[in-house]
């Protein structure tokens, strides 16, 4: 049998300068899963944006001190992006499924085997998405619905903190999208949508997946049978989702939608951008109003 029948999970994780938490990362899915990993049933590539910080070597180190060869480092040569930097990974893997995880989780248990056991019982099922839990234990959003008009302007006005967009339930269920932080997908299916769209730099790029699955009429569900943690913008930086997101939902718009929806979308999110720099200006928050003052400057 080859290492292509053998590897049933791919677990592909992005770094870019974030060595401590890449290596709490992987040392908690060794700790997990050490007989799939010795067996070469799953197998870890870490993707590294030409990371600064010595996360490589620190890597490399690490797995070299555990003795897997079924742990592997890709290193990019420029911060290609979330979207692009999970793509080059899913090119290099040889599993039946996917499972694109973030850099700041900590997985705290099988979780994942029960993912793909999931996965093949279920064949209609294309995407799964798995519970994400904050420091203190909490739920934290880790599936959503799709942004039209109506859920944008929710967002935009504060909303998903209500739990009315983004939420995480207590149970299984089909879904509109979920959160690239820990999202398992068949590789035929990833390869059949074409990965990620690399136009995204990091964020909406999972919801604009699971968009194009739909369309292709398969279906995205949430599995809560898992323990992930995940530090918030650990990986990032509010600014930075900030603009990202800015980014992203026009692009979104521009791809999917007609031009009257998009120029709709362009305008809640400037209105925003407007509200945004008033209230950093009445507040005395630098880095608000610089932050909105961007957003609104952004054109496709």
């Amino acid at each position: 049998m080859t290492s292509l029948q053998m590897i049933n999970l791919s677990i592909i994780i992005l770094s870019y300068n974030t060595k401590d938490l890449i290596l709490r990362c992987l040392k908690s899915i060794v700790s997990q899963y050490r007989n799939e990993l010795a067996r070469k049933e799953l197998e870890i590539i870490v993707v590294d944006n030409n990371s600064d910080d010595d996360s490589v070597k620190s890597i490399k180190y690490y797995v070299s001190s555990i003795k897997y060869n079924s742990i592997k480092t890709i290193e990019n040569r420029e911060n290609v992006g979330f979207a692009k930097g999970c793509n080059i990974g899913a090119r290099e893997s040889e599993g039946k499924y996917i499972l694109f995880l973030n850099s700041d989780t900590e997985v705290l248990d099988g979780g994942f085997l029960r993912m793909v056991n999931f996965l093949d019982e279920n064949e209609h099922v294309g995407i799964l998405g798995g519970k994400l839990l904050n420091k203190d234990g909490s739920p934290q959003p880790s599936c959503g619905k799709f942004y039209n008009l109506f859920n944008l302007f929710l967002m935009l006005i504060g909303m998903e903190r209500f739990g009315i967009l983004r939420t995480n339930p207590n149970k299984l269920q089909k879904v509109d999208w979920v959160s690239g932080g820990c999202m398992m997908v068949r590789k035929f299916f990833f390869e059949r949508l074409k990965g990620f769209d690399e136009h995204f730099f990091m964020y909406i790029e999972d919801m604009e997946l699971c968009f194009r699955a739909k369309q292709l009429g398969l279906l995205t569900y949430f599995y809560p049978d898992i323990k992930v943690l995940h530090k918030e913008f650990g990986s990032s930086n509010r600014s930075f989702a900030i603009i990202n997101i800015y980014k992203g939902i026009l692009y979104f718009y521009s791809k999917h939608k007609s031009h009257l929806q998009f120029i709709i979308a362009k305008f809640l999110l400037k209105t925003k951008a407007v509200f945004g720099i008033f209230v950093g200006i009445v507040i005395g928050n630098s880095s608000l109003y610089k932050t909105y003052k961007r957003a609104i400057e952004i054109e496709l």
